[in-house]
């Protein structure tokens, strides 16, 4: 019946580990078993239902030893199962070893794929999970129909087979009709039941009477008599199995669902009031639990897992991690008391026990409700507050029992009152109060751990989650009463049963010897697996440098010979020690002369540098932190060729690029071989002009400047100067153009710091020089800043000449040329040069004027020109870029060039350029690009071009000059057709009701309306009456009295505008009205392009911010329509409450307040949502309830809403849809119905099966060969 109803949970029926560990490699072992000494199961993907089973009669010792006893003679081989004519039973033997390897082998978890696939099931059928309950019954019919003809052939039916009498007696001649009917397990209820005896009391105890309508027909009288009917167990199994019935379906909703509710069942049971023969001893009808399957989760998914009761004592059972902590707090209900337990009907007992048993024997009177639901399991408020009161007022009418301290925060039992120590009702005893509570509580804890740890073996119980298996104690088992998480199968075995003491702590007790064998030859090969990918993984390469083939040299070890390999690689186990290394490296480097130390290294710009040494010899290398790859330098942890080495982190060495000056350089070493005639790719050859070399040093990173100052040689006068990053463009020589460089002079007191204090790093340049450098233009020394200016800065500039490059046409490749340049040459001494060059090349002749220089973007974008009378510093250009040199001319310091476009936003390269002064004002840029494009006459403004390159924003001062506006040197302007509009206009779209005007209600008058109302199955008819362009400034009444202007609107007589109503409309709806005649249009929040409608009244009207105008329609009694709608205005400032509106309607309408039934209508549902009076929820700190108000959630009332009205004192009905609305929400749910079919239809064709909610339900079978 449920078969595949339930699919496994992701984070419950994951295959990776317990321990988390990810597997690396099909050749990773598995891992051992944990704690508890006992194996888990791998869970295939949905396959937890039958792990919990297979674990349950695991566990069962007498089906375990039932299934060992079959030999191979009786089984055949598994290795015969492919020869012809051979009977094999798979099935047995696949659960044999199964068994055996759970029992034996030692892996946390063993795996099912041999036994699923002896069941014929594929790699699908073990992600469907199945019920467990289904599974039991077909897996023993498996193993029958597999043990045919074996000693084992019945061996389940003695297990677990048992019988039920079935009787019937009729009451008129006692005639006594039976039935037997044989069970494997009992099904029982869990609906409308609390716990299993009362399930078995209903089974077997109680009768079933057939009388009145439903008479049973008696053999004997042969006619239809009463009789009763009843049932009794005949023979009890040796275990007994018990399915509880969870899961149920309601035929209301028509669909299933699991019962949660609390159903308890007992650890023993006697099952001697169920059975038809009695005579016997107790212990004949005594069953213990020794199993709970439980299922988490809900009807259409979950997990399962099970507790077992370790009957052999198979496991390791310690104290669950939460509970074995000497310091955790524990809940009172888990804690063991001496005193009787309290009726959980009786308030007094309860709160008296919870109180007494504190140990600091008293409680907070806040905590009290707290501890009463965590000891029971239920709350004060929903179980005692109706019959006795709030909690605080009972302890206060049983102060014959109960004490309040502490100044009433506090309670205590006055027969058993807190010691001074214990209370901590003054603030002078709070801290030894607390030092006294927590020594008890600590006290009690360990007195508790004691007991719990001290319970008898044979109650050691398991929780077997797949791979997990974790100890747990009797009392978890009550947890499973109820919940998502429940029981769900229990298996009782009878209390007679012993096991033999050579079973108990012995896995192997009547274990086949070849399973045993076969056990013994997969540990030493898990073992041996084990043992490869401990060496494996623990194996690491050690890169040895060796002191001989090294040097110091600028703080850092540096390789003699760079040719050679100065390292050699060494594959080392980590788990050995650091004087094994030692002693190995001594056999490679044999002979070695003196001392040797291994000191871990590290590879640096600067070089080789060391860090600490190994000296514990006695340690493992992954102890002393010796990773995979790791550097050792191996030396006499004293000198490198006689020089002393320092070593550790604060002497790292820095590599520093060291920069001087180089007045005259004559060897060629100081050429860039790709740029002929420069100094290190710095300055011209030719010009024998001076320059800067470069030179990498690499220095301790302890040592002070002073002492690198030193070690350059350089005098005491000399100056140290770090290269200055932070400098600003506006700095002279500073540009992006080039021209100089900035350097900041280290102070006197920055040579007692070291280059770490400095915060020097690799890579960062010291300028050294001398005080007679400062004799050369070169360099300049302006307070603690140097500026050089060198050749190096004298860079190229590279301009291309494309001639139609505007046009899109590349009909030859362009022609490039470099121009020798500095931060100081004036753009238009570039561009002659460049032309002259271009000449050459190009044989013809170019003009001057009519070309100009421009920069290209990253994008390859044209920018603007640039001023020809500016610098290359002062235009920003870089030096070593390129310019184009493009047709057109070049704006002057005072001028801008724009480019501009007619009507809309230009396509690139379509937009026309112009040079305008920065001085000239919006209108007269505008006239120009007027006379550029031979566009005449005053109806033309100026717009931006917003961020994403679509027409933007006006310029609306056409007086202001361009910098005013914020117009830059590039900016492209569109000329948009049209005056310019004012400042803050609107334009908004004006509609007026189509066919007869609309009365309208003022000061909650009403009068009845001449046309359809804004409900029911229709929609407002709005014709267009034209737009208005209006000042956002401008107030409610201007905007009435330019409306009424419009031709559309010439009609419309209106004496004052209080007797024009504006709605402000969305979506063809009337959404609110607009009100404040004095308020502008601004504060009423209407934007550019809203829709408003205007509607003639017939009496004045001026609402206030808090009365809505409602469409009322009253029911017309005893039928389904309505009398025709009419406008209330409904004043809600004071109160919004249901209570509010009624009163108006009824004060209206002259009803009676109590007798009227008020409902909203829904146009776009066509239905009604009646309006009552509710609650809101309030939390706990909120003591105030919040006022009802229409205005809020559920209804939102707003203007235009409908609001229909029934009296129930003339019209019983209290159903307010009419038959039109029926017919449109009949057709509604047609649409909805066609649209989902549609849907699901087109998604079935496009993905099929990928948007399943759930698995289809398959069928759950084993296939078994046959062997009779």
């Amino acid at each position: 019946m449920f078969g595949n109803l339930f699919v496994e949970e992701e984070e419950e029926g994951s295959s990776i580990s317990s321990t988390g560990r990810l597997l690396k490699g099909p050749e990773e072992p598995p891992p051992p078993r944990g704690r508890s000494n006992l194996c888990g199961i791998k869970n295939q993907g949905g396959t937890c239902y039958l792990n919990s089973l297979l674990q349950t009669l695991l566990f069962t010792p007498e089906f375990r030893e039932e299934l060992f006893s079959l030999g191979p003679e009786e089984l055949g081989c598994l290795e015969d199962k492919d020869k012809p004519g051979t009977k094999v039973r798979v099935i047995p033997l696949q659960l044999q070893r199964l068994f055996a390897r759970l029992l034996l082998v030692d892996q946390q978890s063993a795996t099912t794929a041999d036994l699923t696939d002896s069941f014929g099931w594929n790699s699908t059928e073990g992600t469907n999970q199945h019920d467990v309950q289904e599974l039991n019954r077909i897996l023993f019919s498996a193993l029958e129909h597999s043990l045919v003809g074996t000693r084992g052939s019945a061996f389940i039916n003695r297990l677990y087979h048992g019988t039920i009498v079935n009787s019937i007696v009729c009451k008129e001649c006692g005639n006594v009709s039976q039935r037997q009917e044989d069970f494997l397990d009992l099904t029982v209820c869990v609906c409308g039941v609390s716990s299993l005896e009362e399930a078995l009391w209903n089974m077997f105890v109680e009768e079933e009477l057939f009388e009145g309508n439903n008479l049973y027909r008696c053999a004997q009288c042969n006619k239809l008599v009463t009789a009763a009917k009843s049932a009794k167990m005949k023979k009890l199994p040796p275990f007994i199995t018990i399915s509880l019935l969870r899961f149920s379906f309601d035929f209301t909703k028509c669909e299933r669902y699991k019962e949660t509710g609390r159903y308890s069942f007992p650890l023993s049971i006697n099952l001697r009031p169920f059975c038809e023969q009695t005579e016997g001893d107790d212990s004949d009808y005594s069953y213990e639990l020794s199993s709970v399957i439980i299922h988490k989760g809900g009807c259409y998914g979950g997990h399962y897992h099970v507790y077992i009761k370790d009957i052999d004592h198979l496991g390791q059972w310690e104290p669950p991690e939460e509970e074995s902590k000497p310091k955790t707090k524990k809940k009172i209900s888990e804690a063991k008391v001496c005193e009787s337990k309290p009726q959980e009907d009786d308030p007094l007992s309860i709160l008296s026990a919870i109180v007494g048993q504190d140990p600091s024997k008293s409680v907070l009177v806040d905590q009290l409700g707290q501890k009463l639901m965590d000891r029971f399991g239920f709350s004060w408020n929903k179980k005692f507050k109706k019959q006795y009161g709030a909690i605080g007022k009972f302890l206060q009418s049983h102060s014959d029992t109960f004490i309040m301290v502490s100044g009433g925060t506090r309670v205590a039992l006055k027969a058993n009152p807190p010691s001074p120590l214990t209370d901590p009702s003054g603030p002078e005893n709070s801290q030894s109060a607390d030092c006294a509570l927590t020594q008890q509580h600590e006290a009690t804890e360990a007195q508790t751990g004691c007991e719990q740890e001290a319970e008898p073996e044979s109650s050691h119980w398991f929780d077997l989650n797949d791979s997990a298996v974790s100890a747990i104690r009797e009392s978890d088992i009550e947890k499973q009463f109820q919940g998502k998480e429940s029981a769900y199968m229990l298996f009782y075995r009878r209390a007679q049963l012993r096991r033999p003491t050579q079973a108990l702590n012995n896995p192997r007790y009547k274990v086949p010897p070849e399973l045993i064998q076969m056990a013994q030859e997969e540990n030493i090969k898990i073992q041996q697996i084990r043992e490869e990918f401990e060496s494996t993984n623990n194996t690491i390469e050690l890169h040895l440098h060796l002191a001989p083939l090294y040097r110091l040299e600028n703080g850092a070890l540096q390789a003699v010979c760079k040719e050679q390999g100065n390292t050699s690689t060494l594959s080392f186990d980590r788990r050995k020690t650091v004087g094994d290394l030692r002693l190995t490296i001594y056999q490679m480097q044999d002979p070695w002369d003196g001392d040797m130390a291994l000191t871990v290294a590290k590879s640096l710009p600067a070089g080789l540098h060391l860090y600490n040494t190994l000296t514990d010899d006695e340690v493992s290398l992954y102890s002393a932190g010796i990773t995979n790859n790791t550097a050792l330098f191996v030396w006499n942890g004293k000198e490198v060729c006689g020089a002393p080495v320092l070593t550790g982190p604060e002497w790292e060495p820095v590599l520093l690029t060291v920069v001087r000056p180089s007045l005259y350089p004559d060897t060629e070493d100081d050429m860039d071989p790709e740029e002929p005639g420069l100094v290190n790719g710095r300055g011209p050859r030719e010009s024998q002009a001076p320059g800067l070399r470069r030179e990498a040093r690499g220095f301790a990173g302890g040592a002070t400047l002073g002492e690198v100052k030193q070690a350059l040689g350089e005098p005491k006068e000399s100056l140290l100067c770090q290269e200055h990053k932070g400098r600003r463009r506006a700095e002279p020589g500073a540009g992006e153009g080039g021209g100089a460089s900035g350097w900041r002079v280290f102070p006197p007191d920055d040579m007692h710091r070291t280059l770490k204090e400095l915060s020097l790093k690799d890579g960062d340049a010291l300028l050294v020089l001398e005080p007679q450098s400062f004799d050369s233009s070169v360099f300049s020394l302006n307070g603690d800043m140097v500026t050089v200016t060198t050749p190096s800065d004298c860079r190229w500039l590279q301009v291309e000449h494309q001639p139609n490059i505007r046009q899109g046409l590349k009909e030859e490749e362009p022609k490039r040329v470099k121009v020798l340049a500095t931060g100081n040459t004036l753009l238009s001494d570039v561009k002659q040069r460049a032309l002259e060059k271009i000449q050459e090349l190009e044989q013809q002749t170019l003009e001057g004027a009519e070309y100009c220089l421009r920069q290209v973007d990253c994008a390859g974008k044209l920018l603007p020109p640039v001023c020809e009378e500016q610098s290359v510093r002062e235009a920003g250009v870089r030096l070593m870029t390129t310019l184009m040199l493009c047709r057109g001319l070049a704006p002057k310091a005072s001028q801008l060039f724009l480019s501009f476009s007619v009507g809309a936003a230009p396509s690139a390269g379509a937009e026309m350029d112009i040079i305008v002064e920065r001085a000239c004002t919006a209108k007269e840029c505008l006239k120009l690009m007027l006379d550029a494009v031979g566009l005449d006459g005053t109806s033309w403004h100026l717009r931006r071009l917003d961020w994403c390159e679509e027409v933007g924003e006006p310029l609306m001062d056409e007086d202001a000059p361009l910098p005013e506006l914020k117009i830059s040197n590039g900016e492209t302007l569109i000329i948009a057709e049209g005056q310019l509009p004012p400042k803050g206009f609107l334009k908004l779209c004006v509609r007026s009701f189509a066919g007869e005007n609309r009365p309208g209600a003022v000061n909650g008058s009403t009068e009845e309306s001449h046309h359809a109302p804004l409900c029911g199955c229709s929609s407002p008819r709005l014709r267009d009456a034209g737009s208005a362009e209006i000042s956002d400034e401008a107030t409610l009444d201007e905007l009435k009295t330019q409306v009424m202007t419009l031709p559309a609107l010439l009609d419309l007589c209106a004496p004052t505008t209080a007797f024009i109503r504006v709605w402000q409309v969305e979506g063809k709806r009337l959404v609110r009205i607009l009100r404040g005649s004095q308020l502008t249009l601004r504060k009423l929040k209407l934007s550019s392009g809203t829709d408003i409608c205007i509607q003639q009244l017939l009496t004045e009207e001026d609402l206030g911010p808090k009365e809505v105008l409602l469409n009322v329609k009253i029911g017309v009694p005893g039928e389904r329509r309505y009398y025709p709608s009419e406008e209330l205005t409904w004043d809600a400032s004071k109160d919004p409450s249901p209570r509010s509106l009624r009163t108006c309607l009824a004060t209206h309408y002259g009803f009676s307040p109590d007798s009227l039934l008020l409902a909203k209508f829904q146009p776009e549902k066509h239905a009604w949502e009646e309006i009552s009076s509710w609650n809101h929820q309030v939390s706990k700190k909120k003591k105030k309830k919040r006022t009802e108000s229409l205005l809020g959630a559920p209804f939102h009332l707003k203007d235009g809403d409908t609001i229909g009205v029934k009296n129930l004192l003339i019209d019983n009905n209290r159903d307010f849809c009419t038959l039109e609305e029926k017919l449109c929400q009949q057709r509604l749910k047609e649409q909805a119905e066609t649209k989902k079919g549609d849907f699901n239809c087109s998604e079935q064709k496009k993905k099929c099966g990928q948007a399943k909610s759930r698995k289809p339900e398959v069928g759950l079978s084993i296939s078994v060969g046959e062997f009779r």
